[in-house]
Formats: structure tokens, C-alpha cells, sequence
């Protein structure tokens, strides 16, 4: 039976995470934002919003 082989991928170093930070800031001057983390139109729950729903959920949904 043959041993598996050791991961090549080498273990991240303070060069490597450097090098990967500048990498994404050079796409993000070229290309922005592709996808912002949040939009306008994402909403923004409440304590009063969950409450709701629990007041108005059906019966069958359990509760």
C-alpha cells in the first residue's frame, strides 16, 4: 500500500497573504465592486419584524 502524498501546496506565509492582498486591490482598481456586500434594496429585519411574523404565523407551521 502507498503512503498518500504530502499536500504541495505550501503553507501561506507574510510574503504569500502580502502579495495576495496587493493582487486584489490591483483587480479592484480595475474592476470595482463587482458585488457590493449589501444593496439598497436588501431589508434591514427588525426585532418588531420577527415578532411579527411569529404573531401571524399559520398554525401548521408549528409555533
Amino acid at each position: 500500500m502507498t503512503e498518500p502524498a504530502d499536500d504541495a501546496t505550501p503553507a501561506p506565509t507574510a510574503a504569500s497573504a502580502a502579495a495576495e492582498a496587493a493582487r486584489r486591490r490591483r483587480l479592484a482598481e480595475v474592476f470595482g465592486d463587482v458585488l457590493p456586500e449589501t444593496s439598497s434594496d436588501d431589508p434591514h429585519p427588525t426585532a418588531r419584524d420577527d415578532r411579527w411574523y411569529e404573531e401571524n404565523r399559520p398554525p401548521h407551521h408549528g409555533g
